[in-house]
């Protein structure tokens, strides 16, 4: 850089270059987070990847993320990806607060990295999760279900999609505000699917998370697991 010898040009010139080092390593990165990557589990080998729009973030080292990732999911699970949207990826790389509203993660059972599941015991598994999580609520004003006490509990809400290599479910939560506030601020809701999936053997658990401002984030929730579901299963279609 050449010589600038007026102070305020001269660190409005180092502000200017760090900034565009900072969008320089939010695009590398976002380049690198989004692209598919391929995990080994035992002597298998998959191909993971994000839906569009969405970027793996373990690599990122942030406390933080890593925090939030572990607190979806069972410690005795190992964490495959933890993907935040790319808007969020760039407010993070750039030192903001990201906003975190949608997320999503997949896991594998840590005692099953090593074993080969048939879709027969797949089948059994799946059927025991789904006994865990209760019945599907009846009817499809989801909101006046989730307003029924007790709060605080995810409740099922519908199948998604069934078949042997796969069981995907709708789930809703009425967040219960800490203290009196509960009785001061509109009611917020969180919806999520979990998706069981048979990928060569192996069987993934897949989270997505959305907030809710009205039925285009139900609709949106819906479209993303499936698609995600779809990609998941074409990227490891061939040996």
């Amino acid at each position: 850089m050449p010589m600038i010898r007026d102070p305020a040009a001269r660190i409005a010139a180092l502000r200017f270059l760090a900034a565009l080092a900072a969008a320089l390593l939010a695009a590398c990165a976002l380049n690198a987070a989004a692209a598919p990557f391929v995990v080994r589990l035992g002597a298998e080998r998959l191909v993971l990847d994000a839906p569009l729009g969405f970027s793996d973030s373990l690599g990122l080292s942030s406390p933080r993320l890593q925090e939030l990732a572990e607190s979806q999911t069972s410690a005795s699970n190992r964490i495959l990806l933890f993907a935040i949207t790319d808007a969020d990826l760039r407010r993070f790389m750039g030192g903001d607060r990201p906003d975190l509203r949608r997320y999503m993660i997949a896991v594998v059972p840590a005692r099953l990295v090593h074993e080969r599941l048939s879709a027969t015991e797949f089948g059994a598994l799946a059927g025991e999760s789904l006994r865990d999580m209760g019945a599907p609520a009846a009817g499809a004003d989801y909101l006046a279900l989730l307003d029924a006490p007790p709060h605080g509990r995810p409740r099922l809400l519908a199948e998604l999609r069934r078949d042997p290599l796969v069981l995907s479910v709708l789930q809703g939560v009425r967040l219960q505000p800490p203290g009196d506030s509960a009785r001061e601020k509109k009611p917020q809701y969180l919806f999520s699917t979990t998706t069981l999936l048979l990928l060569r053997g192996k069987v993934l658990t897949l989270s997505v998370y959305t907030g809710h401002d009205g039925p285009a984030d139900i609709e949106w929730i819906r479209g993303v697991t499936l698609r995600w579901l779809d990609q998941l299963q074409r990227l490891n279609r061939n040996p």
